[in-house]
């Protein structure tokens, strides 16, 4: 019980590591700031889940998810176009909210607020049914998006996305498409999202649109700030500290007095402390060296 309790976390550590790798493309390589990515995350989701119940095979579906949430990034990315900074980072709150409520009111595809059920995923002859299948194909994803976004870190569109960070004005003047590298990272982030989103379906087992929510976008950002929104690396850190965070609140509830563990913002109170903290102590993030 002991190992498959720890080979779980580590498939949700490596999932959501996912899915801050694309956070961090989006905003420590390319200075933007999304507030939508648990929606992102949810395309994915739900794309795999019910492609999953029809009985499409996971390798055909596992690219359509991922296809559909970069799809959804770089809808998120048009507004780009016309705003900038703050008035941009609202407008990819509003697709979140957009997406959460579309989630709800398409009962009839999604299953509504009663959410839907997920099979077990199956990728030829291995299935993932147990923790170690889990960790396995969390550990082989995590591997293979590491070893793209190193690629695209370190290509043309990557030196793109620094210099529109740096400075727009003088990227563009230097000849770069800033709107055609926004777009990029906002397709790439959420492809990375999407199979995230694929994979956590599978591992919950059971899909509904609150577990989409705004807390979770927050939490995807605080994950690339936590762990260093400029370093590849700071997706696993972030993702550690946003797995264990949960963890540590549930040994807290058993040693604290029982009016404060029973404080139901008790998570939240514990992610601020932590973002202070590092704020404090390592504001380029845990991976910073």
């Amino acid at each position: 019980m002991g190992a498959d309790y720890t080979l779980g976390q580590f498939a949700f550590v490596a999932t959501f590591a996912i899915a801050g790798l694309g956070v961090v493309l989006i905003v420590g390589q390319a200075g933007q700031i999304s507030l939508g990515q648990g929606a992102l995350l949810a395309l994915g989701a739900y794309t795999q889940g019910l492609l999953a119940r029809q009985g499409v095979p996971a390798p055909l579906s596992l690219p359509l998810a991922v296809a559909v949430a970069a799809g959804g990034g770089w809808l998120a990315s048009l507004p780009a176009r016309r705003l900038g900074g703050l008035y941009f980072a609202m407008s990819t709150l509003a697709f979140a909210l957009i997406v959460e409520e579309t989630l709800v009111r398409w009962s009839a595809l999604t299953g509504g607020a009663a959410g839907v059920t997920v099979p077990t995923l199956a990728l030829g002859p291995l299935a993932a049914d147990n923790a170690a299948g889990e960790a396995l194909v969390s550990a082989l994803a995590l591997a293979l998006a590491w070893f793209a976004c190193r690629r695209w870190v370190g290509s043309r569109l990557g030196r793109a996305w620094r210099a529109v960070r740096a400075d727009e004005g003088a990227a563009a003047a230097s000849g770069i498409d800033c709107m055609r590298a926004k777009s990029a990272a906002f397709a790439i982030g959420g492809g990375l999202s999407g199979l995230a989103g694929a994979l956590y379906a599978h591992w919950i087992g059971f899909l509904s649109p609150e577990q989409f929510g705004l807390m979770l976008s927050f939490e995807l950002l605080m994950l690339a700030f936590i762990g260093g929104a400029r370093h590849l690396a700071g997706a696993l850190w972030g993702a550690l500290v946003i797995v264990a965070i949960p963890q540590v609140i549930a040994v807290l509830r058993d040693v604290l007095p029982a009016g404060l563990a029973a404080t139901a913002g008790l998570e939240l109170l514990l992610f601020g402390a932590v973002l202070v903290a590092v704020v404090l102590w390592r504001p380029q993030g845990l991976a910073d060296s």
